[in-house]
């Protein structure tokens, strides 16, 4: 049910302070540069056609990973930015944007949509578009594919960056125990009756992904008619809703104070202060973990950072890149 929330609705370690000084600085050097052409493709993955986006010719490979119910296009003013100075890819990952969404009903396993599946996606990508190891730029949910994929082949993440990650209130081990077989039985109505695609349509319009939007971002005007065309239609595609109804009954899976001890390589965390659905007092805590190097408060921003605030977010990238590009996991 992880995403359902939004719809209804730093503590550093030394280093915030200089983060946030450069950040202000490159982000008025960026200003001055020429945005270089943002491609777009498919792969195939284990049969099914995965888009994806990318751009820059030389530097350390970037992947950007997106949240729930976004894709690729989130990345939008991000791409072409760090591009001047590295290889940028942005991923929809599969049941996304204009990935395939095959039916899980249809596949024969109890869970398709985990973030084991997008995982070894984001790995396998690494290997057959990217062709080298990759820093790892996350959102929301994206941030625990990003720690699953590091788990399960190490060798091919150099670092990942955390954006608002996903803290997974309503996983199942969050509840109360007299709470879990109510949630089960919502989550069993939803995906075997009617109500689930009825909910589904909903949401599905452009008067209710603006509302959601402007939950989540605390500077409305970022809330455009492109961003809501650009959420909502890959929502329309065939296959779209089963994906949906699917991960929001997604309550078990790893949660991601589980996953930060066993990564290896090193992580940033940046939580925007203003994130109604990710708080940021809650957040903090995981600035705490050995793997972290620093938890960046990014201010007056809201769940989606790199969107609504790419001014500090790029800059961000770039210096954690740096600092760390030259050191081999």
């Amino acid at each position: 049910m992880e995403g359902l929330r939004g719809m209804f609705k730093g503590k550093g370690k030394g280093k915030g302070k200089g983060a946030s000084s450069s950040m202000a600085t490159r982000a008025r050097e960026i200003t001055t540069q020429v945005p270089i052409e943002v491609k777009t493709s498919t792969w195939k993955w284990r049969g099914y056609s995965i888009r994806y986006q990318y751009c820059g010719s030389s530097g350390p490979a970037l992947v950007l990973v997106h949240g729930f119910g976004a894709n690729s296009d989130h990345w939008r003013k991000n791409l072409p930015v760090l591009a001047q100075s590295h290889r940028v890819f942005s991923i929809d990952l599969i049941g996304y944007g204009y990935s395939e969404k095959p039916n899980p009903c249809e596949l024969g396993v109890d869970s398709f949509y985990t973030f084991e599946t997008w995982g070894c996606q984001l790995n396998d990508f690494c290997k057959d578009v990217v062709g080298d190891k990759a820093f790892f730029i996350c959102n929301s949910i994206g941030g625990l594919v990003g720690l699953q994929a590091a788990i399960l082949e190490p060798q091919l993440c150099r670092g990942i960056l955390l954006l608002n990650i996903s803290l997974r209130m309503l996983h199942i081990t969050k509840q109360p125990w007299f709470g879990r077989p109510l949630i089960k039985a919502f989550q069993n109505l939803l995906r075997n009756t009617e109500l689930g695609k009825y909910f589904f349509k909903s949401v599905a319009t452009p008067e209710s992904v603006k509302n959601i939007l402007c939950q989540c971002y605390y500077d409305t005007s970022q809330v455009t008619d492109e961003l809501v065309q650009a959420i909502l239609l890959p929502g329309l595609e065939p296959g779209a809703v089963d994906v949906f109804l699917e991960f929001i009954c997604y309550s078990a899976g790893p949660l991601p104070e589980e996953l930060l001890p066993q990564v290896k390589c090193p992580v940033l965390v940046a939580w925007g202060d203003k994130d109604p659905w990710e708080p940021i007092e809650l957040g903090r805590a995981y600035g705490k973990f050995d793997t972290v190097e620093d938890f960046v408060v990014l201010p007056n921003v809201g769940h989606c950072p790199q969107d609504e605030a790419p001014h500090l977010v790029n800059p961000l990238v770039e210096s954690f890149v740096a600092r760390h590009a030259n050191i081999e996991n």
